[in-house]
């Protein structure tokens, strides 16, 4: 089993930064990727950016192409996502989960494991 808790959020005023982290715990592989995904209100779940397991590859969404880059350090057991120029429409809550690395990893589908979600609120 494996488990994931984000923290980091919180309310920033616009063009700020935050650094989002994902803790992990139990049991993980090579081969696997780690997800971040956002759920703003009344939207549906949206794909963020993801890592390889061994950090060396990464892959984002459009929306967010630029503004975030998703690191690990795998002897804390930790994947970091650094959000830079925010805007209100950046406003959601952050998921991280751990799924398998593939062609499919843009998709919720990839991911087997969830944590409970960080609120990020970004001002204008």
């Amino acid at each position: 089993q494996v488990q994931l808790v984000e923290s980091g959020g919180g309310l920033v005023q616009a063009g700020g930064s935050l650094r989002l982290s994902c803790a992990i715990s139990g049991r993980t592989f090579a081969g696997s990727a780690t997800g971040w995904f956002r759920q703003a209100p009344g939207k549906e779940r949206a794909f963020v950016g993801t890592i390889d397991w061994n950090g060396h590859m990464t892959v984002y969404a459009d929306s967010v192409e630029g503004r975030i880059a998703i690191s690990r350090d795998n002897a804390k057991n930790s994947v970091y996502l650094e959000m830079n120029s925010l805007k209100p429409e950046d406003t959601a809550v952050y998921y991280c989960a751990q799924g398998r690395w593939g062609t499919e990893a843009a998709t919720a589908g990839a991911y087997d494991y969830w944590g409970q979600g960080t609120q990020v609120t970004v001002s204008s």
